[in-house]
């Protein structure tokens, strides 16, 4: 006679109303996620519908969600219609330089507040913070008449240093944080190894800092990607605007080009996707990451 007991009806009818309510806590939460997706997708959806939409399909009425006739074409005309190409030039170097400089000035500020104690640290802290209350918008007029009194009106020197001197408060901040969550006794272990300051900081405090750096990369290069307002007011050259001030122009009173708008608003979407995707593993692999010697 065997030792192992039949289940009872009731236990199997337990068990399997337990794995009906899992399966319907799954089946709502995955719903849900879906939504809020489709949410956040939806007005991808809608550019990438009106671009591929003919201009006579855009000026009639009532207009229609699904393009009749999907022109493909716009994609290609856009950079015929308009220097896009010379705008997104500008916009690459203009974001990249502001980063680079953003993070060359972050680094060794947020580090020096990191590792030492000394008399105004938390006023500096504080005043680095502060200056993220203050938005470009609201500041616009003073920067033009520093950029005139410069001379670099109308030059991607000007933008790069304003996107820099704007991102980089945020960098300071995560830099510090991140420093600061770091053991100093790591550092002191690769001093005894015979590494020195400069070293020590490159081989240990970097790599075990590598989330934060990804996140301040990440957020200097959009944020210089996506200014408009001081771009739109130091600058007056075609050749010399950022993408984002090129891209209204297809829209004016006197012209309404709505797919190439669209179309190249998508284009715009590229390099920022470009970036995430060669460096989300370096965040995912900084997140994972141990401090063990």
């Amino acid at each position: 006679m065997s030792g192992r007991s039949t289940p009872r009806p009731k236990d199997r009818q337990g068990a399997g109303d337990g794995a009906f309510v899992r399966r319907a806590k799954v089946a709502i939460l995955a719903g849900v996620g879906y939504l809020v997706a489709f949410v956040f997708i939806a007005p991808y959806l809608e550019m990438a519908l009106t671009a591929l939409k003919p201009d006579r399909e855009l000026t009639k009425s009532p207009t229609t969600f699904l393009p009749k006739h999907w022109d493909f074409a716009n994609f290609v005309n856009v950079w015929k219609a308009a220097p896009i190409w010379k705008n997104m030039q500008v916009s690459l170097i203009v974001a990249a330089v502001a980063t680079l400089i953003a993070l060359a000035v972050a680094l060794p500020a947020a580090y020096y507040t990191a590792r030492n104690r000394f008399r105004g640290r938390g006023a500096f802290l504080l005043l680095v913070l502060v200056t993220q209350m203050f938005a470009p918008t609201a500041l616009v007029i003073g920067i033009y008449r520093e950029m005139v009194a410069l001379n670099l009106t109308d030059t991607l020197l000007g933008l790069i240093l304003v996107n820099a001197a704007f991102n980089l408060p945020f960098c300071v901040w995560i830099l510090h944080g991140y420093f600061s969550s770091i053991p100093k006794a790591l550092e002191e272990a690769a001093y005894l190894d015979g590494a020195g300051k400069i070293k020590a900081l490159t081989r240990v405090t970097l790599p075990l800092s590598l989330p934060g750096l990804v996140t301040a990369v990440i957020y200097t290069f959009i944020g210089a990607w996506n200014e408009y307002v001081v771009a739109l007011t130091i600058t007056s050259s075609p050749d010399r605007q950022p993408l984002t001030v090129a891209v209204p122009g297809f829209v004016t009173s006197y012209q309404q080009h709505w797919q190439y708008l669209f179309a190249t608003s998508l284009i715009a979407i590229v390099p920022v996707v470009i970036l995430f995707v060669f460096i989300e593993r370096y965040l995912i692999g900084g997140l994972t990451a141990g401090s063990v010697k």
